[in-house]
């Protein structure tokens, strides 16, 4: 099995933005480390996406989560790359023919983050205020907790989303702390949100390796940075997202934690306007987490009925 060297380096696809290069240096280090290759054994290669494109249309209009994978999954299979590296939140739950996710890196802090140059807190913010989001969960959960605010669509990456803040656009939003803790950015954040008052997106937190099915060398050198722990908890939570057969256009959220020998797993779906919220969780083995993911999700859309996502 010949490792890449410098003068055929393993090629990791990634979009652009600040995020997405630090999640796939992350990525380049921990293969690095593990198979004591030297840097120059592994290329980045920046693929532009639709959804770095279109930033003036809610995704839900414009196709949902496959618009930030789509070029990049057609760049593997043509084997202009080898892997390509994703926060696993904006995955779809079928992956196209040939490629498989099967390497998680440990998950970061799955939390939301409330920021604001002015405010501490959701329970802060006046009456009428205005929250920026462009996530459907979010404004659905803060529309349930707060609907006296005023939500508005809030697309762009981290620092779009700041500018947007500076220039009065709206008075608070909220992030991922795992995106900003990963670019060094969590002195902006004015309060984590725990998952108790916000449960959050379904792998909140979480990177996650593309591969072809059939490429035993990146199969083997992915095996060595995988986080099982992770992989279990996804698990869950993309079983449970899968069933209710999620996209941006509905509002999900759901969590698998380990705890001891056992795993917890929460999940709530909304209705668009914050209007129900219908929640349950599950307690099980983390040999059955695709089982108790699925299991729950059956139990809310019977609960919700026809028409609840209308």
């Amino acid at each position: 099995m010949d490792m890449p060297n410098d003068t055929r380096p393993l090629k990791i696809g990634t979009r652009g933005s600040a995020l997405a290069l630090a999640q796939a240096h992350e990525t380049r280090d921990r293969l690095t480390a593990a198979h004591g290759l030297t840097p120059g054994a592994i290329e980045i290669v920046v693929i532009k996406t639709t959804g770095d494109r279109v930033l003036d249309r809610p995704l839900s209009e414009i196709g949902g989560k496959g618009l930030f994978t789509r070029e990049i999954e057609d760049a593997m299979l043509s084997g202009e790359i080898d892997i390509a590296v994703h926060s696993c939140k904006d995955m779809p739950t079928v992956q196209p023919d040939g490629l498989v996710l099967d390497c998680f890196l440990p998950r970061e802090d799955v939390r939301d983050a409330f920021v604001s140059a002015e405010f501490d807190s959701i329970a802060a913010l006046p009456p009428g205020a205005v929250v920026g989001s462009s996530s459907l969960r979010r404004r659905a959960q803060l529309a349930h907790r707060r609907p006296d605010l005023q939500l508005v669509e809030f697309r762009g990456n981290v620092q779009t989303r700041l500018r947007k803040l500076d220039d009065g656009v709206a008075v608070a939003t909220f992030l991922a702390m795992a995106g900003l803790n990963r670019l060094g950015m969590a002195h902006i954040v004015r309060s984590a949100i725990s998952p108790e008052d916000m449960l959050p997106a379904v792998a909140q937190g979480a990177i996650t390796v593309e591969r072809r099915v059939d490429d035993a060398l990146t199969a083997h050198l992915l095996a060595a940075i995988h986080d099982p722990e992770t992989g279990i908890r996804i698990a869950a939570e993309r079983a449970f997202l899968a069933r209710l057969d999620g996209s941006c256009q509905t509002p999900i959220a759901g969590l698998a934690e380990i705890e001891g020998d056992g795993l917890r797993l929460r999940g709530e779906i909304l209705r668009p306007d914050g209007s129900e919220v219908i929640a349950g969780e599950r307690r099980g083995s983390v040999g059955d987490a695709a089982a108790m993911g699925d299991d729950l999700a059956q139990e809310l859309l019977s609960r919700a009925g026809p028409g609840f996502f209308g």
